[in-house]
């Protein structure tokens, strides 16, 4: 985790007025002022009288902290905190979670990926989806990229193109750099590169490179990444909004299982005899059951 972006808070926000005054509260006070520091990325959720029980002091004690800090109210540190969670979250930082009143846990995270997928759905056009998979189940090698959370994703897609054609590779690998692996790349490969939020800037340069040496290009991310679909022939906007502090990925491995069952569909007697011959190994392996 990224910690200067771990909490609700920045140059004048509710950390740094805390270290300013810290010396000066009372011990009261200092008691709020701990449990707020230890839980500011939940402060949002708290209503006033919820943060006094909380904290073991009274509402007074809490509203006279508040002021301290600056703020006319705890009401504005809350709406202040909000906010500023708010931006955080949607840039994929892992704030709070769940609040109590939320409920059923499950039925929520199943609500968004629902919500989520229907948005694939509406986004995912049977033309592009196809188009993708003709240069997927056509090139003579197929990279892989992902970074952070993107990258299970892009190593799921490697195995299930595997079963349909070979020459599929996933990075970046342990202690090798990605222009070790672009370099190799021509106009007869394609590039598959995932990037969901909170993606490193080395994916503009990327992007940039594999523009460049007209290597052809998928890409699949989420609504913060659209503005990099400018550098590349394909492009896949995936939600993965969550309904707490992570992100869910249930839409991206959906599109994955699109993308490597139109892959299959493309290859056709190449890719059955793939398939056959991959198990015809597995069973001289013993590797599965």
């Amino acid at each position: 985790m990224d910690h200067d972006l771990a909490e609700p808070d920045g140059p004048g926000g509710v950390r740094e007025r805390i270290e300013t005054v810290y010396g000066e509260l009372s011990p009261l006070e200092r008691t709020v002022a701990d449990f707020v520091l230890e839980h500011l990325s939940e402060l949002a959720t708290y209503s006033g009288a919820e943060l006094a029980q909380e904290a073991g002091a009274s509402k007074a004690t809490v509203s006279r902290f508040f002021r301290r800090l600056g703020f006319p109210s705890f009401a504005q540190a809350r709406s202040q905190a909000r906010a500023q969670a708010s931006a955080l979250r949607a840039r994929g930082v892992p704030l709070g979670g769940l609040p109590p009143q939320a409920g059923n846990a499950v039925a929520a995270h199943l609500a968004q990926d629902q919500r989520n997928l229907a948005a694939l759905a509406r986004d995912v056009e049977h033309v592009r989806l196809e188009q993708a998979a003709q240069l997927l189940a056509g090139a003579r090698r197929v990279l892989l990229l992902g970074w952070r959370n993107s990258y299970p994703v892009a190593l799921h897609l490697r195995e299930q193109l595997l079963q349909a054609r070979a020459a599929v590779d996933v990075g970046p690998h342990p202690g090798q750099t990605v222009a070790e692996e672009l370099s190799a790349l021509g106009r007869r490969d394609a590039l598959v590169v995932v990037a969901f939020r909170r993606r490193p800037p080395a994916v503009g340069r990327v992007l940039a490179a594999a523009r460049e040496a007209e290597v052809p290009t998928v890409l699949l991310t989420d609504p913060t990444g659209r503005a990099l679909g400018a550098q590349v022939e394909h492009r896949f906007t995936v939600p993965v909004d969550g309904p707490g502090a992570f992100d869910g990925y249930a839409a991206a491995m959906s599109l994955v299982t699109m993308l490597a069952e139109a892959v299959l569909a493309r290859r056709g007697r190449a890719g059955r005899e793939r398939i056959e011959q991959v198990g015809r190994v597995h069973a001289r392996l013993g590797e599965l059951e």
